[in-house]
Parts: structure tokens; sequence; C-alpha cells
């Protein structure tokens, strides 16, 4: 890459449409987890004006249709949807969902002969930079910081007149190869008729001015809100939503290769979802660990097959030699689906919490949400490099 560039992310709020059915389908993930931690699952949300369907297969007890409707008009009204064509009151609901495929199940499951294998094939993704304290890159970390803090000021009444739904984006500006500010912010959000442009823009502004470092902010002219000029019909009122369809925004903003399968709606033994972590955990460790400033991993999976098909890591001549942390971890982690489950302890109700604002460069929770987020291997993996050299 050169080492002067512009770079874009783009972040969505949680009432963006496709943020709304993520939040839906792993909402009903952590809800099948909580009564079975092994339940097998992947859920599709569907959403648009005053109507949700949810399909999928499953392996897992059985909740009552009454309690599915429950919890997606629970996570409706949590976003903040009352309006006209979505409301979480009047959303007719349809489910879909139905039992698991036994052909799946077969390669999967774990028998006296078989460690468990993976749920699907793929290639998975994980990366980690020293751009920002949580170690993501620049450009997708401000855009999440900057929708959910305006979010969270639409909940607690600080701002009035905004609706939920909102996308973000910022274009930041690189030199030698680092951040140093910001050449374009923009925030489309939906907002109450007759609100102008020029009010939203000072209502919004507080809140970029307090994400951003300090002295970042870009020029008045490139700092853009609501292009369009009116942004009242908002949610899957204005466009449906769909789960999966936010993958970009949910791992690396782009500045990093994904494998193309989407997360929520997944329990941890589909390898999209659990590798995925497992991958941005180690590629966070390494550079939390100063054994590179920028980190690339790959991880390959068969259906059905336990052990990875592959394992490639990329420091981009920014520390040791990938080849070398390859053989340290497979030496010493356990990459199998099962080997990932239970180093980090993904079979719990920690999904929801997980499908807007990203499912990376978040706080590690007590009760075990967002476990890859940890540091907690960078000393180990020290210690095991300075043995190999």
């Amino acid at each position: 890459m050169p080492n002067n560039f512009l770079f874009t992310s783009e972040s969505v709020a949680a009432g963006h449409p496709d943020k709304i059915c993520d939040q839906i389908s792993d909402a009903l993930v952590d809800a099948y987890l909580t009564k079975d931690p092994y339940s097998r699952l992947a859920i599709e949300t569907f959403a648009t004006t005053n109507n949700v369907i949810v399909g999928g297969e499953i392996r897992a007890p059985e909740i009552s249709n009454s309690e599915i409707e429950s919890i997606i008009r629970s996570v409706v009204r949590e976003i903040g949807y009352q309006s006209k064509g979505f409301d979480y009151r009047k959303l007719k609901i349809t489910n879909l969902i139905h039992e698991q495929s036994k052909d799946i199940a077969i390669g999967v499951d774990e028998t006296k002969n078989k460690d468990e294998g993976a749920g699907d094939q793929g290639i998975m993704f994980g990366y980690a930079c020293d751009e920002t304290e949580a170690l993501m890159p620049a450009p997708i970390y401000y855009s999440h910081r900057i929708l959910h803090n305006i979010s969270d000021a639409i909940k607690s009444g600080d701002l009035k007149g905004l609706g939920p739904d909102a996308k973000g984006q910022v274009t930041l500006s690189y030199e030698d190869g680092r951040p140093v500010v910001a050449k374009s912010v923009l925030v489309s959000i939906q907002h109450e008729d007759g609100m102008s442009q020029d009010k939203i823009r000072e209502m919004i502004r507080p809140y970029v001015l307090r994400t951003l470092p300090k002295d970042w902010m870009c020029k008045e002219e490139d700092f853009l809100i609501n292009p369009t000029g009116n942004f009242v019909i908002g949610g899957p009122d204005g466009d449906a939503g769909l789960t999966g369809r936010k993958i970009i925004v949910d791992t690396y903003g782009g500045a990093a290769p994904h494998g193309g399968g989407a997360f929520s709606g997944k329990d941890p033994t589909k390898v999209d979802r659990s590798a995925a972590y497992m991958a941005r955990y180690l590629a966070k460790n390494i550079v939390a660990s100063k054994l590179a400033t920028r980190c690339t991993i790959q991880i390959a999976y068969a259906i059905g097959v336990s052990k990875p098909l592959s394992l490639y890591i990329n420091n981009h001549d920014t520390g040791v030699d990938g080849n070398d942390l390859v053989k340290i971890i497979n030496d010493n982690i356990d990459l199998s689906p099962k080997g990932i489950r239970q180093y980090l302890q993904l079979n719990k109700p920690i999904y929801q919490r997980t499908a807007a604002y990203g499912h990376f460069g978040r706080k590690a929770d007590s009760d075990g949400g967002f476990s890859w987020e940890k540091t907690d291997l960078s000393e180990k993996l020290k210690g095991l490099i300075s043995n190999l050299v």
C-alpha cells in the first residue's frame, strides 16, 4: 500500500433495517442458547413495512410462537420503533423456523469415532492493527463510535427529534501509513418532518467532535449531514432489512479481507462466527504483544471436518515471521470448532449485543461477552516466540 492515502469505512446504527434483522436473529440465538447451550441454530430475519419474517433451521428445545413474537417485539421496542410504518406493537410476525437437516447434523456431531466437525466449509479472517486503543482500523472504529454515541444520546433524550435509523461514514487521511486527520465525516440520520439540515448538523456536531481525536475534525465543507436533504421515512418502512447484509460493517470496514460468511443468527459450531472470533483474538493478541503492528489471519475449514485445512498469518513486514507464529499457534491452540468454543466460552447467550456497532473493537464483558477481545494470550506469545528464536 502507498504511505499517503485516504481510506473510508462506514457504520450503520442499531435502527438500520439490516441491523434490526441481525439483532432479532441474535436475540433468538440467545434465547435458544439459554435453554440449551448446545443448540444448533441458523436463523434468518427479513423485515419490511410492519412485517417481520423469521426462518431457518435449528436443533434446539422448543420455544413457543408467542415467546418468539415477544422476543422480536422487545428487540424492535428497545431499538426505538413506534412509527406508523414500523411499530413493535403492530408488527405482523411470521415464524418459518424448522428442524435442522439430519445430513448436516451427521457431519457436525461428535461421536466415539469422530471429533465434532465444522458446521460448514469456509474461510475466516481476523485482523488487528495499532491505529486505535482497541487495536482496530481507525476509520471503522470512529464510524462505529460516532453512531453509537449519537444513538445513546437519542435514547437518553439528550437528542430530540432524531430517529433510530442512521448511517455514518468516516474518511481518514493517512500520512506515512498512519491516520492523522478526518478528510470527511458523513452522517445520514432519520428525523422528524420539518427539521432543517443546518439544525441537525449542529445537533450532531458535538458528538463527532468528542468522538474523534483532538484536532482531527474535517473541514466544514466536508462535514456532510443528510446530503439528500430529507430522511423522514426510515427503518424497514423505507428500505427492507435482511440478516447478514452488513458483514463489512460487522468486521473491519474493508481494511482487511472477509471470507463472506455472516455472523448473526448462528450458533458457535458455525465457524463463520466462532473461527472469525478466534482469528480476531489471535490477531489482536499478536499486535498487543508487539510482535507486529498489523496482523491478518486466515483460517479455512471443510464441513464435518474438525481440524482446519490451513492457518495463514501475515504481519505485513511489521514484526516477526508469520510462519513462526503459525507453528506456535498450531502447537498450543486447539483450532477445532469444539476447541474454539471451549477456549472462548462461546456457548453462552452473548450474541444480541454483538449485532450492532461491530463484533470487534469492543470491551470484554464480565459474563463472557466479547471474550475474543481479551489480550490474555499476549505475554504467552512473547515467551513462546522468544523460545522459538
